[in-house]
């Protein structure tokens, strides 16, 4: 249960990280993003709105409990990242670009994927521990 605890942190954390980079250009409207969001015909009202929305989801999976919240954070991670790539694609930017995608969906599979397992073995610790012992003579 360690190693997985391990993983899972260090994958949730690297996801933090580059979820949070990434939403404080959005919330600031930094020049930069603002350039990138016309060139992908958006309105740049939506640049604060997706940074907050990516600090929301990061919070939402850093708090403990709150299960179906945390489902609903991974989700919607995933659909920014999938539609900053379609975007990205879209708009003539070339394929091999959205390789760092790549890193991103890895990282919230990883998280996702380990923050079950994680469940599943506190579940399966809790009940271990209920289940009476059996004493021998």
């Amino acid at each position: 249960m360690k190693k997985t605890n391990v993983s899972y942190w260090c994958f949730t954390g690297l996801l933090s990280i580059l979820m949070g980079v990434g939403s404080i250009p959005d919330i600031l409207a930094v020049p930069d993003a603002v350039a990138l969001f016309e060139r992908l015909g958006y309105p740049v009202y939506l640049l604060p709105f997706l940074g907050i929305a990516k600090l929301l989801g990061i919070a939402a999976i850093l708090v403990p409990g709150f299960a179906r919240v945390k489902e609903w954070a991974y989700a919607g991670l995933t659909f920014d990242l999938l539609g900053a790539m379609y975007s990205s694609i879209a708009s003539g930017d070339p394929v091999l670009g959205s390789l760092p995608f790549l890193v991103g969906f890895a990282l919230i599979a990883g998280s996702y994927t380990l923050s079950h397992k994680r469940r599943r073995d506190r579940s399966a610790a809790t009940v271990e521990a209920q289940e009476p012992r059996l004493q021998t003579a």
